[in-house]
């Protein structure tokens, strides 16, 4: 599948049986042979080999530094709100910590409460479709995390008093990770990393700065599944954080 044709494949799917459907109906391995599929087409979109300002490099391979394994440790204990009463699994990230790429969504949801991971099930295969589409993946250059580590209870909005105890995890996240380009999907992570409060269809289309990183903003892709409208705008900003990327 050329990078091309994903969002509109993505569109005919959603008009045949939904692409919820369809991206629940396939495993993550199949997933993954479609995502193959639009790397070995996407050779003049790949990342290009240089230096990343990221984690060491131990034998010719970068290597998650002994601080960011200490803080996955500690938030994987972490009672610091009510949330950790609740929860199944503390969701610290999916993806590789040593990638250019950092992609935050808002809070974990019922299957990767369930299994530990960030954005796995129909939004995450369809991440997954979508960084393939611009030469990304999360098993090499994307790391995936969300702004709460623990999933609200019915999948509410997080509270106040969660975000104050859960964003410093995120900042050190960030510092540690030391990316080349952030994504934000979803318009709370939105408006948390840009700091500011409009609508996401208002934020995206721009590129931004957090503590010096430039930032893409765009839908979730939870959110694109219900809206086929959301398709094309979503298409554009992939191709704007592949601007910004090529550039780093």
């Amino acid at each position: 599948m050329k990078p091309a044709n994903v969002a509109r494949y993505l569109r005919q799917q959603r008009e045949v049986s939904g692409a919820d459907l369809f991206l629940d109906s396939l495993s993550r391995n199949e997933v993954l042979r479609l995502v193959e599929g639009a790397r070995d087409s996407a050779q003049a979109l790949k990342t290009p080999p240089g230096p990343h300002r990221g984690p060491p490099v131990v034998n010719g391979t970068a290597q998650p530094s002994s601080d960011y394994e200490a803080l996955r440790a500690e938030a994987l204990q972490c009672t610091r709100c009510d949330l950790s009463r609740t929860r199944t699994h503390v969701v610290f990230s999916d993806g590789n910590p040593t990638a250019r790429l950092m992609v935050v969504g808002e809070a974990p949801g019922a299957r990767e409460d369930e299994t530990g991971m960030a954005f796995v099930g129909p939004a995450g295969k369809l991440l997954d479709l979508l960084l393939a589409s611009v030469g990304l993946s999360r098993e090499s250059t994307a790391y995936i995390c969300n702004v709460l580590k623990c999933r609200p209870p019915g999948n509410r909005n997080p509270l106040p008093g969660e975000i104050e105890a859960c964003t410093p995890f995120l900042k050190r996240q960030i510092a540690l990770i030391s990316p080349d380009a952030l994504l934000a999907v979803g318009a709370f992570a939105a408006q948390f990393l840009t700091g500011k409060d409009s609508a996401i269809g208002k934020l995206r289309g721009k590129v931004y700065s957090y503590e010096g990183v430039p930032l893409v903003v765009t839908y979730h892709p939870a959110a694109l599944l219900r809206n086929a409208s959301f398709t094309r705008p979503t298409w554009d900003d992939f191709q704007l954080l592949r601007q910004v990327m090529d550039g780093a």
